[in-house]
């Protein structure tokens, strides 16, 4: 379940567009977006915690690194044994307690937007932008594989800080992942972005 839901949030924007915005952006949401774009472009490393939430409340929490360009890994705390890994050349899922691996090709994964130099948010498919006090959510949508699946991304106004994002899938079905503890611009050791070659593949 860990990984299903993690690995459809990562598939989200690879995939034609399945609709788009029906009014034009307004001017103050546009540069919100542009600085947005800048802040986290500006961001080499990223460390911290995450709490995913499912649509029964079911809770599982990890601890992530993010090295631009294109690393990341998503640990999963115990009892899970799973990670997500990339390396800049796909996204591992990594059993450490089955000793094996599955990949997902960098292409097709959307988190890569985040792990680019550069960061474009407008580059995505979006579909509405909702603007609170605090908060600006941008939220995106793309048909994939398994139907039209629905991000918001939830960034602070203040800091342009993504502290949060909720996927809906088809069913409707909710997954929200939230980030705290977060420090940027940080020594992650180059060991943390290591995928064990004794590791056996293993089909989704």
């Amino acid at each position: 379940m860990i990984r299903r839901f993690f690995i459809i949030a990562l598939m989200l924007i690879s995939a034609a567009p399945a609709m788009a915005l029906d009014r034009l952006l307004t001017p103050q949401e546009e540069q919100m977006i542009r600085e947005i774009n800048a802040h986290n472009s500006a961001i080499r490393t990223m460390v911290g915690r995450f709490l995913q939430i499912d649509t029964n409340g079911g809770r599982v929490e990890g601890t992530f690194y993010i090295e631009r360009p294109g690393k990341v890994r998503f640990r999963y705390a115990p009892p899970s044994r799973e990670e997500i890994i990339s390396v800049g050349r796909g996204f591992y899922v990594i059993d450490r307690r089955e000793r094996t691996q599955y990949a997902y090709p960098q292409d097709r994964v959307p988190l890569r937007q985040f792990l680019e130099e550069k960061i474009d948010l407008f580059s995505a498919n979006i579909i509405d932008v909702v603007t609170t006090d605090d908060f600006i959510s941008v939220v995106i949508s793309d048909d994939t594989p398994i139907g039209v699946i629905e991000v918001a991304l939830i960034f602070d106004i203040a800091s342009k800080d993504l502290k949060q994002w909720t996927l809906t899938e088809p069913s409707g079905a909710e997954l929200t992942f939230s980030l705290y503890d977060v420090s940027v611009d940080v020594d992650i050791p180059k060991s943390y972005f290591y995928i064990d070659p004794t590791y056996k593949p293993k089909t989704q």
